[in-house]
């Protein structure tokens, strides 16, 4: 009897540990939460265009990230009351990084077409996703 109560806490605690998400996968569904709410947030209308990548080689990965993370820097409020938890969000997904800075790119930031904000986050969350 005691071996099967122990088996069968064994097996519960396995199964806990297997269905947990990762650290990662925490993250990145933490930033990609904080991009849907700036979408919200960000000032679309007369606000400056900013370089979105798209379909990006897997080599250039580090570089797309780079250009996302200095277009994010770039973003407006829509409106002055929401300027705090704008920032505090802004923070969040600045704070996203990709480790393997790969091949040199050939393409640079400036190459990719210059969007609206809101597509230019939508372009984001693609990656993140």
């Amino acid at each position: 009897m005691k071996r099967m109560i122990v088996f069968c806490m064994f097996f519960f605690c396995s199964t806990m540990v297997l269905t947990a998400a990762s650290p990662r996968t925490v993250k990145y569904r933490q930033i990609r939460q904080k991009i849907e709410q700036l979408e919200n947030m960000v000032k679309d209308k007369d606000a400056e265009l900013l370089h979105t990548p798209e379909n990006p080689v897997e080599g250039c990965l580090h570089t797309v990230v780079t250009c996302f993370k200095k277009g994010i820097q770039k973003l407006q409020p829509r409106r002055s009351q929401e300027n705090a938890e704008f920032t505090k969000a802004i923070r969040i997904v600045s704070k996203f990084t990709y480790r393997d800075p790969g091949e040199q790119c050939e393409s640079t930031c400036e190459s990719y077409e210059k969007k609206t904000p809101k597509e230019f986050l939508k372009g984001f969350a693609n990656l993140i996703q």
